[in-house]
């Protein structure tokens, strides 16, 4: 049995926490919060209810980096995207884990030399960026750097097959990977549109789920326009539309976030969703994603009744992508 430690249990470790402990992996949880064991506990009870007991069986703890890491065949890091803080940590993981231990950070813009920087052994170090929850969405984004050995991606990419996952691996580091940026080119867009009173953020959010959401969750956008084309595909309907494709590109918004911009955007978005708790959205959420999975014959954990508990989120990784 293979032992992991995820070391932050904000929202992200806990994903992971939950992922690795429900694959019969022994974890290792490193949090610098004091009340570790009740957030990891409350977030059992929210993302794998009916599971709690089974998995918090499987659950240690250790406060100490170094010890935590000691004997780990995997490790799992989740802190903030703050570089000198990482650099810090890296160099004291890889000071502390054994030599085949695998180093995995769940950054969202980070690269892994830099991460790396001072840490000895750095060719074991990847970036697995995961989009959140991490314990139900497949894709993980997988990035080694100029001093990661290729052993150490093909690892990281068996490693995450074996618990579940989608790693598709980058073939070059580009800020905010792939899938950050796809979703910062909608979210631009949907940020403009609300902005310009063309619609409210509630529509918005309906607009995408009736359409292309439920289109992409099951083909992609190349895909889906290759059909679009009719028995030309993809060249006819480039070929037909893509002169115009530039000149819609150049009109998409480009919308300036200040006070005003951000309050408007949180009283509509608190008026279409703040009558639910968070553990109440976050088990709709859930529950829609795990439809969708099954639906394609990629089933998740069992879903129970809803736990009362709602978990205070630390926010060792800042933001759940």
């Amino acid at each position: 049995m293979s032992t992991v430690t995820v070391i932050g249990a904000g929202t992200i470790g806990l994903g992971w926490i939950n992922l690795f402990s429900a694959h019969g992996l022994t974890v290792r949880v490193n949090s610098r919060r004091p009340d570790a064991r009740r957030i990891v506990r409350e977030g059992l009870e929210l993302f794998s209810p009916g599971r709690a007991e089974e998995l918090a069986a499987r659950i240690e703890y250790e406060p100490d980096v170094a010890r935590a890491v000691s004997g780990a065949d995997f490790v799992s890091e989740n802190a903030p995207d703050d570089l000198p803080l990482k650099q810090r940590l890296f160099a004291e993981i890889g000071e502390a884990a054994p030599d085949h231990a695998l180093v995995l950070s769940s950054t969202s813009k980070l690269l892994p030399d830099d991460l790396g920087r001072d840490m000895p052994g750095p060719g074991r170090l990847v970036v697995a960026h995961p989009f959140n929850p991490p314990h139900i969405v497949p894709l993980v984004e997988v990035l080694g750097g100029e001093r990661t050995t290729p052993d150490a991606v093909e690892r990281a990419v068996a490693f995450l097959e074996s618990v579940g996952r989608t790693p598709v691996v980058l073939r070059r580091a580009l800020p905010g990977f792939a899938a950050n940026r796809l979703q910062s080119a909608l979210l631009r867009e949907s940020i403009h549109l609300v902005l310009e009173g063309v619609v409210t953020v509630e529509e918005l959010d309906r607009i995408v789920t009736d359409s292309i959401g439920l289109r992409w969750s099951t083909i992609g956008p190349f895909h889906a326009f290759h059909l679009g084309g009719g028995p030309g595909g993809l060249r006819k309907w480039l070929e037909h539309l893509g002169s115009g494709l530039e000149q819609g590109w150049r009109g998409l918004g480009q919308p300036a976030l200040g006070t005003e911009a951000v309050e408007a955007l949180v009283a509509q978005t608190e008026a279409a969703y703040g009558d639910r708790t968070y553990a109440e959205l976050v088990r709709d959420r859930d529950d829609r994603h795990h439809a969708v999975l099954a639906a394609l014959g990629r089933t998740g954990p069992s879903q129970e009744p809803e736990p009362e508990t709602e978990p205070e989120m630390e926010e060792e990784k800042e933001m759940g992508t």
